[in-house]
């Protein structure tokens, strides 16, 4: 079974920035943000993976996604996850 994901992304020399979002090919999708091929990532590049989820669409990994980007998904965030 193949899995969608949603992952959260640290920045590895402070951990003080994160990036959420979504794909199908988690290790890819970091090289990809590593390689600064992702304006909205490439300023603090690079980055670790913090954490990820796996769900079995990309339906349900968007709207994760979507979530976490909104305030009260961010606060959960940091409180459940550690964020900064």
């Amino acid at each position: 079974m193949a899995f969608f994901y949603t992952y959260v992304l640290w920045d590895a020399a402070t951990h003080a920035h994160f990036y959420v979002g979504h794909t199908d090919n988690l290790h890819a999708r970091l090289a990809t943000h590593n390689a600064k091929q992702v304006l909205h990532t490439s300023k603090f590049a690079p980055w670790e993976i913090h954490s990820a989820i796996a769900v079995q669409t990309e339906e349900q990994a968007e709207r994760l996604e979507r979530y976490l980007k909104t305030h009260s998904g961010g606060e959960w965030a940091i409180k459940h996850l550690g964020l900064p």
